[in-house]
């Protein structure tokens, strides 16, 4: 699989001193809705694409329910959600506070199998 990418030039955040660099920016090449991606699993089993739609929206809100509560969300094979956080740092460890949480990330850590698709990628300029 082949993946495009534009160039860009981008400066260092908060220091406009500092002289421009150019790098290398994905491209998408297209968007893929959730109804699209449930017609597709319907393909490959079974199961209606109803059926898959409700499977795929119920998946989904277990993902969001679980990270709430602060969980790891272990999708075997394919990888694993988490939250981060971006935040203020305080003088002590007395001092810190949940205010200084200014921003929640959720990241994803893929499993082996999937490290592998992606490993499998190559890039061109488009």
């Amino acid at each position: 699989m082949s993946v495009q990418f534009n160039v860009v030039e981008r400066g260092k955040p908060g220091s406009p001193e500092t002289p421009k660099k150019f790098y290398p920016s994905i491209v998408a090449s297209g968007k893929i809705s959730q109804r699209d991606v449930a017609k597709r699993a319907a393909e490959m089993s079974t199961v209606s694409i109803g059926d898959t739609a409700a499977v795929v929206e119920n998946f989904l809100t277990i993902i969001a329910q679980e990270l709430a509560k602060g969980n790891i969300v272990q999708l075997g094979e394919f990888g694993s959600f988490w939250l981060r956080t971006e935040t203020e740092g305080a003088e002590t460890a007395e001092e810190v506070r949940a205010s200084q949480i200014k921003n929640i990330l959720v990241k994803f850590t893929p499993g082996k199998e999937f490290q592998q698709v992606l490993d499998a990628i190559t890039f061109e300029k488009a």
